[in-house]
């Protein structure tokens, strides 16, 4: 589980804006840039050539 104050600092490290936190897939996303950043043994890896792209229909459920 990640921590929600943690959760509340943690932006996109490319354009700064807000993460979804995915408890199913136990990622943070960032709709604007549509990256999912992994959280690895609840420590968010928030480097963009560990993030995965977001399709179209996964954005359009957050």
């Amino acid at each position: 589980m990640l921590d929600k104050k943690l959760l509340s600092i943690l932006v996109c490290p490319l354009c700064k804006g807000e993460l979804n936190f995915d408890k199913t897939k136990d990622e943070l996303v960032c709709k604007g840039d549509a990256l999912a950043f992994p959280i690895r043994d609840g420590v968010p890896v928030m480097l963009t050539n560990e993030a995965r792209e977001i399709t179209l229909d996964e954005r359009e459920k957050l």
